[in-house]
This record gives structure tokens, sequence and C-alpha cells, in this order.
């Protein structure tokens, strides 16, 4: 933040030297009209800049949000494949491992995901669950000349899909625009706003409504670019609809469906 500040006060320098400069020199002419070359050439830049930064911040929570979209997806159906392994163990190590199974999924939406939303982190509980697992996996004995090492093996490479996603969607939790990206947006969306007050134009009457119309539509935009920034919250928040959909999935197989 200082290197930010240090390089505004630096622009704001070079400006008044120039000023004072071309003063000096007797060439050029005082401006003063609110409609006038200073005026328009500030307004015009602080407009894009505004929009560029506006478009940024609309943009990347956009893209975070389809991606943690995907990941979920990605962490359910590995779920699922893991359940469908697990089925080929022996019968009571099949019944604990897809029931752990069950409850993981159960525990990610019930409880992870509302702890995704206000505080941006997963939980330790789902990693010692997962852990844990995986750890009763590896001591399921077999013996020589039988599928259930092969079985085994398949569950625990399931496992390992499920545990690279759900790194992933921790990555997700904390992912969200720079702070200062956002605190550009808002500024330069302020400045928008009262450039006209500020360069000299004192609006009346009718006037007054295509400026009202201006601040409430950047109001709403910048409330907006704010309100997605995180992605399991606000307006593009990801919900745990993989792992809804996932949890009737086990009961189809294990109706046999």
């Amino acid at each position: 933040m200082p290197l930010y500040l240090l390089a505004a006060a630096c622009a704001i320098v070079v400006v008044v030297i120039a000023s004072r400069l071309l003063r000096r020199t007797g060439r050029g002419a005082d401006d003063e009209a609110t409609d006038g070359p200073t005026n328009g050439h500030a307004g015009a830049m602080l407009s894009a800049l505004f929009l560029l930064a506006f478009a940024i911040a609309i943009v990347v929570p956009w893209t975070n949000a389809d991606a943690a979209r995907t990941n979920a997806s990605a962490e359910a159906q590995a779920l699922a494949e893991t359940y469908w392994a697990a089925g080929r163990l022996d019968a009571a190590d099949a019944a604990r491992t897809r029931a752990e199974l069950a409850d993981y999924a159960s525990f990610v939406r019930r409880t992870e995901w509302p702890l995704m939303r206000d505080h941006g982190r997963l939980s330790a509980d789902g990693w010692a669950r997962l852990d844990r697992l995986r750890r009763e996996t590896i001591a399921v004995p077999f013996k020589d000349g039988d599928d259930s090492q092969d079985a085994r093996t398949a569950v625990l490479d399931h496992l390992s899909e499920v545990s690279a996603a759900r790194h992933q969607r921790a990555t997700d939790a904390r992912a969200h625009p720079p702070a200062g990206l956002l605190v550009i947006t808002v500024l330069t969306g302020l400045v928008v706003l009262v450039l006209p007050i500020l360069g000299g134009a004192r609006p009346r009457g009718m006037a007054l409504i295509p400026l009202g119309v201006m601040a409430a539509l950047l109001a709403v935009g910048v409330y907006l670019a704010l309100d997605i920034s995180h992605v399991f919250s606000g307006a593009l928040a990801v919900h745990p609809d993989a792992f809804t959909a996932v949890s009737g999935e086990f009961t189809r197989i294990n109706q046999g469906g």
C-alpha cells in the first residue's frame, strides 16, 4: 500500500510541476470552464479507469466461481467412483467404507459449506475424516490370489482424487480479487459520481435526474462487485449441489442401480 500511495503522490507532483512550468513559459490558457478540456480529459480517463477496474472485479470472481463449481463436481464424482470401488471389498469393509463416504459427503454439505461461506476455510474435521478413511483402507487385509488387493488399490486411488479435489476446494475458498482492486473500483466510482460537482457544475432541475440514475447504477454495480468477491457467498455463490446429488447416487448404487 505505501508504494501505491507513493506512486499516486508522484503523479500529482508531476501534474503540479507541469502546470507551473507551462504557466511560467506563458503558453496555454487558463481553463476554469466546467466543460473545458481539463474536466473533459479527466472525466474520460476516470470513467475508463472505473470501467477497467469494474470489469476485472466482475470477471475474476465469475471465473473463480466457475472453477470452484467444476472442482466441487470433480470431488463429488471422485466420491461416487470411490463408493463404487468400495463394493469390491469384503462385505464388512465395503459397508464401513461406504458409510464413511456417505458421512463425509453429508458433512461437507451440512457443516463445511457454511464454514467456507462465512469464514473462507475448510474444517479440520473434514481432513481428519478423509485421512482416517485412507488409513483404514490401507489397513484392509488381503490374501494372495484374490482381488481384494486390487479393490483396495482402486479405493485408495479414488481417495487420492478426492483429496486432490479437496485441496483445490480449499484454495477456492480463499480465492478473492485483490483488495486493492476493490478499493480502486469503489474510489473511482465515487470520483466519477462527484466529478461534475468537483469541476464546478451545479446541476439543478431536470439535470439531477440523469445524475441520480447514474449514481444509483454506480452504487448497484459497486455493490455487485463487492457481493460476488467471494466464491461461496453472494450472488454467484457456489452451492453444495454436487454433494447433494452424490448422496442420491450413493442410494442408487446401494439399491443396485
